[in-house]
């Protein structure tokens, strides 16, 4: 009997651990499956990265949000059927509801070239690029890695309607539609960039290597952002949103003429926190054409970087805490001199720039909009000079009191806008507060130390009659320091009455109160002598721009077509004029105008071919053009450029070709009598080759290439006998030849 109660014991346990084990194989394999879904690109079966996953259980109340990694790949638990949603940049969202467990593959549907980005240069609100009423053009962070570009001089070099201008001791400048220098407002996340030497901003200085994307706005944008806005806006976007719970990054740059570069980035993300540093440091070796002075056409330099930000953000509220060093030493090595020419005088310049910034974004109900932005700049350029002995390498700082000098800048700028932006309403506007003070001291400014202040409200209305129209007219009320400023406003339009075809048009007056250098600096160095006018008056200015656009996309084809139209008309433009033989100081020309047009066109056989070639005709005018007649003579330039891109899936690469013909430039020079005489800058070519292969599931990137395949140093430039720059000669420094270049990058992500 008790043999049989054991018996009948043992097979109830055997039967009840054989339900536990089924049941717990049901719970963990059938109910509570881990389940993959990959997400792969329609047309070419590649992994879609960083694709947004949206998962609601049928039924529940509470989602989940992911990002795929690098495989496409996302992982969850299946309990019950779900509701998926999966959404990307440049696909069609695709929205599906899983019932049964397993792996999947889910194909996104791609819109080929249009992929409609974001902007939020000049926008009332983060704006579809294709919405916009302004022409933003945009250069994303993936066409900064096909270009290799280290800095904005790299990027923009090859662009359309741009033209650099070189200067081995100050660096890069930058023109559109003709205008340059203090006409460009070259922003950093929204901030002005300040420290101009010769009234531009050295664009080299401007290191891309933690930048989202870079958005432009040609024309005049006065209403929107003040002064040094006529040309137009170039606001530089630095990465911010994180893609998973820890990001890491590292990338080396080495190019055959002597630049090396390194960079990395280390970010972190907590629920609505988020924290990221980045630093880089970058090495240019110099570069001649006349290798046997010791002095350098392109002086060598040493850069570093260094920035962080904290950022807490939710659904409705965004507050951003950033902060920014750069640092560069630049080496003006001298000739050997007489009698033993075993000595020489090495002149250095310390540049320090800190850019300290608070940003608020906060969204109220009835799609309401209040951004307050604050930000603290400070700009220092130190000159030293030493006596160096190449003997025994001693260094002894010299004497002469204006061989060492330091010069500082700071600029506290607070901007805060209000905005209605409701796409369901025909009437939405903005106003704004816009406050600039900046200072400088120095012994080389007048009274040791200046303040101009610049202090506005603006406010622009949208108005939509109908879906296919938008016009905004704006006004902006300004109260300068130093100069009684005019009412600056503008309108512009939007018209789309095709879904493929947009056309735009806006006028616009701006205002530019002459800066602080202009006014009071004395600049002087090795190549450089001049001297601030505070008699300047501010310049004004009407400017007319007009564009059309055509696109069509059909299953693997897109193509697109678009006109520009450019009329810019400055009364008092400032520029340089000679006072003496080797002193130049800031006048007043009446007027200055440039006209012309700009067509582009665009192919692409989606995933595999891409091509864009462009062409733009600029005139230019001034007061000291006119012929005898006295009627308005204009002297043409023409620029065209063509790139392509082709991936190769097989291997998982791409090469990119980027080629630009710069025509022969008018310029108007000074001769050795003092008088202005019109010259040239002859036409040149410019080419690069670049090629990126990506393994090890996308992490590292290989990429290599060729710089100015045409071997372009100098080209002849009529009328340089003397200037502002008194050591010119006959050649214009367009580059420092053909060179090699190698760059690698591991990036590393944990979801």
């Amino acid at each position: 009997m008790r043999n049989c109660w054991l018996n009948r014991l043992k097979q109830l346990s055997y039967r009840y651990f054989s339900l536990l084990i089924l049941c717990f194989f049901l719970q963990n394999v059938v109910l509570g499956q881990t389940q993959t879904i990959r997400v792969l690109d329609q047309k070419t079966g590649d992994a879609v990265q960083f694709a947004h996953v949206c998962l609601e259980e049928l039924g529940g109340d509470e989602k989940s949000f992911q990002l795929t990694d690098l495989n496409g790949k996302v992982s969850h638990e299946f309990s019950k059927a779900i509701i998926m949603a999966i959404s990307y940049i440049g696909y069609e969202t695709l929205i599906d509801t899983i019932y049964e467990a397993g792996d999947l593959e889910m194909e996104l549907i791609p819109t080929v070239f249009n992929i409609n980005e974001v902007v939020i240069t000049a926008q009332y609100t983060p704006e579809r690029a294709d919405k916009s009423i302004y022409k933003v053009n945009l250069i994303t962070s993936k066409q900064i890695d096909e270009k290799s570009a280290n800095n904005l001089n790299d990027l923009l070099g090859s662009e359309l309607n741009f033209r650099v201008a070189q200067d081995g001791a100050l660096g890069s400048s930058l023109s559109i539609q003709g205008l340059s220098g203090e006409h460009i407002k070259f922003l950093v996340d929204g901030v002005p960039v300040i420290g101009r030497m010769n009234g531009n901003i050295d664009i080299s200085q401007l290191n891309l290597y933690n930048v989202d994307h870079v958005e432009i706005i040609e024309g005049p944008m006065s209403v929107v952002y003040g002064s040094n806005a006529l040309a137009g806006v170039i606001n530089i976007i630095t990465k911010e949103s994180m893609k998973g719970s820890m990001r890491a990054n590292a990338s080396t740059y080495v190019e055959s003429v002597g630049v090396f570069n390194f960079d990395g980035l280390v970010g972190f993300k907590r629920k609505n926190h988020n924290f990221s540093a980045s630093g880089a440091r970058n090495f240019f070796n110099g570069f001649s054409t006349n290798d046997s002075l010791r002095s350098m056409q392109w002086k060598p330099k040493r850069q570093y970087n260094f920035d962080a930000f904290y950022m807490f953000d939710t659904e409705s509220f965004k507050l951003k805490l950033s902060g920014s060093y750069f640092n560069e030493k630049l080496q003006s090595k001298g000739d050997l001199l007489p009698p033993y020419y075993e000595t020489a005088f090495d002149t250095y310049f310390y540049t320090d720039r800190i850019t300290s910034k608070l940003d608020i974004v906060k969204s109220f109900k009835n799609k309401r909009f209040m951004n307050v932005v604050g930000a603290y700049s400070w700009y220092k350029r130190r000159k030293e000079t030493l006596f160096k002995d190449l003997t025994t390498l001693d260094e002894v700082v010299t004497g002469n009191s204006e061989d060492q000098d330091t010069t500082r800048f700071d600029n506290i700028m607070v901007r805060g806008t209000y905005s209605k932006s409701d796409n369901s309403r025909k009437l939405n506007y903005q106003m704004g507060l816009d406050f600039n003070l900046e200072r400088g001291r120095g012994k080389r400014i007048t009274d040791y130390e200046q303040e101009i202040g610049d202090y506005a409200a603006f406010i622009s209305l949208k108005y939509a009659p109908g879906p296919k129209f938008v016009f905004q007219p704006g006004i902006r009320f300004i109260y300068n320091t130093k100069y009684a400023a005019p009412l600056v406003y503008s309108l512009n339009f939007r018209w789309q009455p095709f879904e493929n075809i947009t056309a735009r048009a806006s006028y616009a007056r701006g205002f530019r109160a002459p800066s602080l250098k202009e006014l009071y600096l004395f600049f002087v160095d090795v190549n450089h002598n001049i001297k601030g006018n505070e008699d300047l008056e501010a310049e004004d200015s009407h400017n007319v721009n007009a564009s059309i656009g055509y696109f069509r996309e059909k299953d693997i084809h897109y193509i697109g077509f678009e006109l520009k139209l450019f009329y810019n008309n400055i009364n008092n433009i400032i520029t340089l004029a000679q006072v003496d033989n080797n002193l130049y100081t800031y006048v007043n020309v009446d007027k200055y105008i440039t006209q012309g047009f700009e067509i582009e066109t665009k192919y692409k056989f989606y995933p595999n071919f891409d091509v864009r070639v462009g062409l733009v005709e600029t005139g230019r005018y001034n007061a000291y053009s006119e012929d005898e007649s006295g009627a308005n003579k204009f002297n043409y330039s023409t620029d065209v450029i063509t790139n392509l891109h082709y991936k190769i899936i097989r291997w998982n690469a791409d090469i990119s070709l980027f080629y630009k013909y710069s025509g022969k430039l008018p310029q108007f020079f000074v001769n050795p009598d003092g008088d202005l005489v019109e010259g040239f800058i002859e036409h040149y070519n410019t080419m690069d080759i670049t090629m990126q292969k990506f393994i090890f599931g996308n992490k590292l990137v290989i990429g290599g290439g060729i710089k100015n395949i045409f071997d372009v140093t100098d080209v002849d430039a009529s009328a340089v006998v003397g200037g502002a720059h008194s050591g010119s000669t006959s050649g214009y420094s367009v580059g420092w030849g053909r060179t090699f270049f190698l760059k690698l990058s591991y990036n590393f992500i944990k979801n």
